[in-house]
């Protein structure tokens, strides 16, 4: 997997601040924090590509200036943001990141770096309550960290669409009109993307719909749509699992009748190969969970092209019929003006 490391003088420089980044911590992280930006461009930046591209389109069309942090094709669990990025940070008036503990590293840097008149917004933990944190395979409770992969659920990125949307507005109230009209275009391909995805699932036969993947990215979107997931191959450390665990992988296969085992295309598995070749199960090694289809500016390098693209590879290879998404425009409403770190 990528990983970044923060050179010594950024981790010296992060420890020398751990005061100033705990004094912060309830001043500064807050969806409704932050003062008005006025006669001047509103800045944004952002973690992972999901992410970025949402805000992407609800912000088009006006001067705000965003740029994502979190490199395409990176884990995002364990990335480290460089130095450099301080800069990005530190200039941003908003820092939009999905929370529920999954950039734990790039929030202490921005704490580190923040504007006092800046504020992080921690999307994922705006929207869903403690109370309905899942915790599973990959995310034990034991370790305190739930499953963050809430965008992967179409209901809860418009969620984060709205939030975004409030946000923009109350921060720069000069372009409130275009952030209600973009966000007002982009809540209604959520919602084709979500009757379609609908549509495609009941196609399915109910038990034939069981996930096992790579990475344990599709939680709440089984919660919604009636799928089961039924293991993840990348335990909690996110290292390979002991052959002990791929042995009982191999049998809970064979034995639930799994028509087809997830891989993703960013992170290749030896793992999985050997499990679909000694079940005889399909290995789909397509999926992707926070690595945008194609390059910026291509007409799927999108949230909604992204989301289409995996739910495809699901449906079909659980033995479905995917026409209703293949139909979808999955189009940004506005043009994508976003930087995104490579």
């Amino acid at each position: 997997m990528l990983k970044f490391r923060v050179l010594g003088l950024a981790l010296l420089f992060l420890t020398s601040c751990s005061t100033s980044i705990e004094n912060s911590v309830g001043e500064n992280i807050g969806c409704s924090l932050g003062d008005v930006v006025q006669d001047r461009p509103l800045i944004i930046a952002s973690t992972v590509a999901p992410i970025t591209s949402i805000i992407a389109n609800i912000a088009g069309g006006t001067t705000t200036q965003i740029t994502g942090v979190v490199p395409e094709g990176t884990n995002s669990h364990t990335f480290e943001p460089k130095p450099s990025d301080a800069a990005i940070l530190e200039s941003a008036d908003v820092i939009f990141i999905n929370g529920l503990v999954l950039e734990e590293p790039t929030k202490n840097l921005a704490l580190a770096n923040l504007q006092e008149s800046a504020n992080i917004c921690e999307l994922g933990s705006e929207i869903l309550p403690e109370s309905e944190y899942i915790y599973d395979f990959s995310f034990p409770k034991e370790g305190g960290k739930p499953n963050p992969h809430l965008w992967t659920n179409p209901p809860m990125a418009k969620q984060y669409a709205r939030i975004v949307r409030d946000v923009l507005v109350r921060r720069d109230p000069i372009n409130a009109t275009v952030y209600e009209q973009n966000f007002m275009a982009f809540a209604a391909k959520v919602d084709l993307l979500d009757r379609a995805m609908k549509v495609a699932t009941e196609t399915i036969p109910v038990d034939q719909r069981k996930l096992l993947t790579y990475h344990d990215a599709y939680a709440y979107f089984a919660t919604n749509y009636g799928f089961e997931v039924v293991g993840a191959i990348q335990p909690s450390s996110f290292d390979e699992p002991t052959p002990k665990e791929i042995g009982e992988l191999i049998l809970q296969v064979k034995s639930q009748r799994i028509m087809a085992i997830f891989g993703s295309e960013v992170f290749p598995s030896t793992v999985l190969e050997q499990i679909g070749a000694e079940t005889g199960v399909r290995y789909v090694d397509v999926l992707r969970d926070d690595d945008l289809i194609g390059e910026p500016g291509d007409a799927e390098h999108s949230w909604l092209g992204l989301m289409r693209f995996n739910f495809v590879a699901i449906v079909e290879a659980l033995g479905g019929d995917a026409s209703a998404l293949k139909s979808l425009d999955v189009r940004d409403v506005v043009k994508d003006e976003a930087k995104y770190s490579q």
